[in-house]
């Protein structure tokens, strides 16, 4: 988890100004621990004060445990590339929600 500290740390400082971007998340790998790595990165953008959408996210789903690399067989893409499309999607909507009706920044204290 330390390089996703090194990678969040700089977007907390700076997370006043980047209100206005939208991100989403694409885990590179199998399920095996994809759902981990998204609820964490997930929580930490929320806790700095991103929007994150649901179904903001896709990973390769080749069932549970280690597999093959994506690039080795077809299996799982058609699923992995709906749920990049539902995850696109959903970002662009939100993204339109938040630009027609801002959030506020939360007050200082």
């Amino acid at each position: 988890m330390t390089a996703l500290r090194e990678a969040l740390e700089p977007l907390d400082r700076g997370a006043a100004r980047r209100r206005r971007e939208r991100y989403g998340i694409v885990v590179t790998g199998n399920e095996n621990g994809a759902h981990h790595v998204i609820s964490e990165l997930a929580g930490a953008l929320i806790d700095i004060g991103f929007t994150v959408p649901g179904q903001a996210w896709t990973y390769w789903n080749q069932g549970p445990g280690p597999g093959d690399d994506y690039l080795d067989t077809e299996e799982g893409h058609d699923w992995s590339r709906s749920t990049g499309e539902a995850a696109a999607s959903n970002l662009i909507d939100v993204a339109r929600a938040l630009q027609a009706h801002p959030i506020s920044p939360p007050p200082s204290g």
